[in-house]
């Protein structure tokens, strides 16, 4: 088992990626990876990202990354679990640029959504951080989700009357 994800692996990551790769992508960091970065945890068991655009030469750069750095390294994102949200790029906050990979979190709205459809534990808590650190605010988050509402028949597991009710609850005023 690799060892624990702390912000410096996250950045040995990028560093790694960018040394490797000449053209232009955008690494989106995504749940514990956000996490450790931002502050409210200390570590995590692996990275997860989104990549853009999808090209050969980061997907075998992130591959040889996770050899070279001994690193879980997994492609994971919101829309796997919630419908994409519109302007899901705007709001992805940056995080460092080196060479021509740039970092970001991935929407923190998204992740929100896509935390309180999973409800684990964890995942609850780091709502409840992204919150308190003013990366989510409740209503806005209420109203990204009625704007998805529609489309969660295109995610067949999702009990939507149930994913409502826990968002309804976890982004009680």
């Amino acid at each position: 088992m690799s060892p624990a994800v702390d912000a410096e692996r996250v950045r040995d990551l990028a560093r790694f990626v960018a040394s490797r790769v000449d053209d232009e992508a955008t690494l989106y960091l995504v749940g514990g990876t956000t996490a450790v970065i931002e502050g409210w945890r200390a570590s995590t068991l692996d990275i997860d990202l989104y990549v853009e655009p999808d090209l050969d030469a980061v997907a075998r750069a992130i591959a040889d990354a996770r050899r070279a750095l001994d690193v879980y390294i997994e492609y994971a994102w919101p829309a796997q679990f919630v419908p994409e949200l519109d302007g899901w790029r705007d709001r992805s906050p940056a995080v460092m640029r080196v060479g021509t990979i740039t970092v970001r979190h991935y929407d923190p709205y998204s992740q929100a959504l896509a935390k309180l459809r999973r409800a684990h534990a964890q995942d609850l808590a780091d709502v409840a951080a992204m919150i308190a650190n003013g990366l989510v605010v409740r209503h806005r988050a209420r109203e990204l989700f009625a704007s998805v509402f529609p489309r969660l028949f295109r995610y067949p597991s999702v009990d939507a009357r149930a994913l409502q009710q826990m968002i309804d609850t976890a982004l009680a005023d």
